[in-house]
């Protein structure tokens, strides 16, 4: 199904989630790369904010770029469900025809972006890496319309091993989900007010509304690996669960983070809230430390964009090397509790 008078949508929109009345920060990263597109595009920037008595966060989003914020306020929208949910941001998309729709790509965006599109007869580009305007076919092709202004998608396919751009020419909007940590939200602008929206799109409880008898909030041991600034991960090649401590013992010396790769999650070691990668958490420290990983693709897509990153591993043909900034070649067990050494003393020397 081909969208009609698509010459009518215009604007970059974002789903700001919201949990517990606080704004998700996946909101505030979404806005930065939709300030960035409706730049190039010349349009602006909208918020639709879906919850129950929310709409005090809209100067809140309106600090973070948004330009316009459309609140959808009803007692239903309480806590997240998806049929309420859905049917809110599919009429506001019906109601304000936006040319980019941009959802989060969190357990919460993951159940509602798939039925959104299907429910306005568009298409979806989840777990995108990369977001830019530009022509579609890429290069231009006999008998083929190149059109421009397009939202190009990428991400990675077939198990990281390939990366795909994906368009959406014929369709409105263009829409795609970015996981938490891959953009990058824009300095706070302080005073900034947006222009304040309510819209009804009206609700009708029906089969689909499931019933919430119970909301049971479990309390996370483990930091979020996505705020640290330094972290030290490791691989398989740490060997065990007992071996970590002294992967510990050096993010302690340096104020940091332990973080893992997939293998040390399925093999038990780690918990999944400290897994980085494709399928695990995006993250930008100042100071990554790779030790013990290999390097492969789903791996290095959730760190490449650290500050400085630094491989110590045994195997010198590691495509880790390809992206440090520093390599040690060689046995982690004896580098590692050497390095823990020599910065505690380091630290020592200066008080």
């Amino acid at each position: 199904m081909i969208t009609e008078n698509i010459e009518q949508y215009k604007g970059v929109f974002i789903y700001a989630q919201q949990v517990d009345n606080e704004i998700s920060p996946i909101a505030f990263e979404l806005l930065g790369k939709a300030k960035d597109l409706a730049a190039k595009l010349e349009t602006e920037v909208t918020a639709v904010l879906i919850g129950y008595k929310v709409a005090n966060l809209a100067d809140e989003l309106a600090k973070y770029g948004a330009d316009k914020v459309i609140v959808i306020d009803n007692p239903v929208l309480e806590t997240y469900r998806t049929e309420p949910y859905t049917q809110a941001l599919a009429a506001a998309i019906n109601e304000y025809k936006p040319e980019i729709m941009l959802v989060g790509a969190t357990a919460i965006g993951r159940d509602l972006g798939p039925r959104v599109s299907a429910r306005v007869g568009t298409g979806l580009t989840a777990d995108c890496t990369v977001l830019e305007i530009g022509d579609f076919p890429l290069n231009p092709l006999p008998n083929k319309e190149q059109k421009h202004n397009q939202l190009l998608m990428t991400r990675p396919a077939f198990g990281g091993n390939t990366i795909a751009t994906i368009a959406c020419p014929d369709n409105r909007p263009q829409m795609a989900t970015v996981r938490p940590g891959v953009m990058q939200k824009i300095a706070k602008i302080e005073g900034a007010k947006a222009n304040v929206e309510e819209f009804n799109p009206g609700f009708t409880p029906d089969n689909k509304y499931v019933e919430i008898m119970e909301v049971v909030k479990s309390v996370s041991e483990t930091v979020d690996i996505m705020d640290a600034k330094i972290l030290v991960s490791g691989g398989r090649g740490v060997g065990s669960a007992e071996n970590f401590k002294i992967l510990e013992d050096l993010a302690e010396a340096l104020g940091g983070e332990v973080s893992c790769s997939r293998a040390v999650v399925d093999n038990g070691w780690k918990p999944k809230d400290l897994q980085v990668g494709q399928t695990g958490k995006t993250v930008r420290p100042q100071v990554y430390f790779a030790i013990g990983i290999s390097g492969a693709i789903q791996h290095v897509a959730g760190m490449e964009e650290s500050d400085l990153i630094i491989a110590i591993n045994k195997d010198e043909t590691a495509p880790i090397f390809d992206v440090a900034d520093y390599g040690i070649v060689g046995d982690l067990n004896k580098i590692v509790p050497e390095l823990t050494k020599q910065i505690k003393e380091a630290v020592a020397a200066k008080k």
